[in-house]
């Protein structure tokens, strides 16, 4: 049921009851609620978990061909799309000490395949050319529709997309991190499996979508794994190590054994070895015998698994078999490669068509929960954001999660919501006919 958006009193003249509302934030991995007090506007209660529509695939393209190869599996998919608010409602709810029935109200942000299957919407015209949705605006409706046990007439409100892969996450983003409001040149970037994009330089805004693939979270990476207790998240290396001294240093989540490496430690790793040179401009581990020239602490960490080279970042003794290890392959530097050249083909395209230099950029705006966590040192030096002052680029954080706040908080912010359809241009770069030279371009490292 299509519900009336200009209903916000849903209890007219009852003035006792306390009002709460939920904004979701519906990732491709992670989702995210927020329990909010309407009347002071504080956050009550956060709680995530992950996306259930994983064993589907990693990625939205893999869930979305998922649908078109079995017709059981749309149904599947709707179901654990709707299962994360229904979970979550319940949990912040608990959490709080809330009654379900005083929340009256949710916002949803999420990119354009999850908006699709929560009410039910077909998501196969957004996996084949020429990739479009439904509808940029799903309608408000009953939060009950969408398996909610909330105040029976609890509404939801979708925020709206700007192209089959910069969905209302990113407009949520936008509108939290004010994009059309800040009259410097800001790139915001949300680092993902889909990477979106924005650029603004103070009166246009452009975004577009980079397929980056999974390596950023862990995926396709031999020794890959998610942001949790064991995984690497930091590493620092020293090539003139002495004695005692530590060649590698690492940060692993829940400072325990490390049992793999996330997407911030692959970047960092990679970073690391192409500063100290062990890794050359074209992504290749140098020879045994240019590492003990370049890097002599480091060398005895190169080794051979099969007929790929990897450099050993965790060895447990020094009788452990290379495969046993916790290692950086060659084949992880070439999908961080492939991932990073995406993104950065990405902005450039969007710098050139606004007849713009990457140095014009003021503030680089990395978001997500990948971004949150990158570094921007790593980041500059290997290439998915431009090569500037690393004090120019900032952890936005969750600010999808914010940007669902604020539309439940203000009526005025959801107008600026769907205002931001107008406002801003979505490229798609499938339709460029230079993204093969420039992503063939952008695939080295710099030097």
């Amino acid at each position: 049921m299509i519900v009336d958006e200009d209903l916000i009193d849903v209890e007219p003249g009852d003035t006792s009851a306390h009002r709460y509302a939920i904004a979701f934030d519906l990732g491709t991995t992670t989702v995210v609620g927020t329990l909010l007090d309407v009347g002071t506007g504080t956050p009550l209660a956060v709680t995530s978990m992950l996306n259930k529509q994983q064993p589907f695939g990693g990625d939205v393209i893999t869930r979305i061909s998922a649908t078109m190869m079995d017709k059981d599996t749309p149904g599947r998919l709707r179901g654990g799309g709707r299962c994360h608010p229904a979970e979550l409602a319940g949990q912040v709810c608990r959490e709080a000490g809330v009654d379900p029935a005083q929340v009256y109200e949710v916002a949803i942000a999420g990119n354009a395949t999850m908006t699709a299957l929560a009410p039910g919407i077909d998501p196969e015209p957004l996996g084949v050319a020429p990739f479009v949705m439904s509808s940029a605006q799903p309608p408000s409706v009953l939060a009950a529709e969408l398996g909610l046990t909330l105040h029976p007439r609890a509404r939801a409100f979708f925020f709206p997309a700007l192209g089959a892969y910069v969905g209302g996450d990113i407009v949520a983003g936008m509108l939290a991190s004010g994009m059309d409001r800040d009259k410097r040149t800001r790139l915001f970037i949300d680092v993902g499996t889909n990477c979106e994009i924005v650029l603004s330089d103070g009166d246009t805004i452009l975004s577009t979508a980079a397929p980056a693939g999974p390596a950023f979270e862990g995926g396709a990476i031999r020794c890959g794994m998610r942001a949790a207790d064991g995984a690497i998240e930091v590493i620092k290396v020293d090539p003139h190590a002495l004695g005692d001294e530590p060649s590698v240093t690492l940060g692993v989540i829940g400072d325990v054994e490390p049992r793999g490496l996330c997407g911030s430690g692959l970047v960092d790793a990679v970073a690391e070895l192409v500063r100290v040179g062990l890794l050359d401009d074209t992504g290749r581990m140098v020879s045994d015998e240019s590492a003990k020239e370049i890097a002599p602490a480091l060398a005895d960490r190169l080794a051979k698994i099969g007929e790929e080279r990897v450099f050993l970042l965790h060895r447990p003794t020094p009788e452990t078999e290379p495969a046993d290890c916790v290692y950086l392959s060659q084949r992880d530097v070439r999908e961080l490669q492939f991932a990073k050249a995406a993104i950065s083909t990405g902005w450039t395209l969007l710098l050139e068509q606004l007849g713009l230099e990457h140095r014009d950029v003021q503030q680089v705006l990395l978001a997500g929960s990948f971004g949150s966590y990158l570094s921007p040192a790593s980041a500059v030096r290997i290439g998915p954001v431009p090569k500037l002052p690393v004090l120019r680029i900032v952890a936005a954080g969750n600010v999808a999660g914010e940007g669902a706040k604020m539309a439940l908080l203000s009526v005025r912010e959801r107008a600026g919501a769907r205002a931001l359809l107008e406002e801003v241009t979505y490229v798609e770069l499938s339709d460029r006919p230079d993204f093969n030279d420039k992503f063939v371009d952008q695939l080295g490292f710099r030097s």
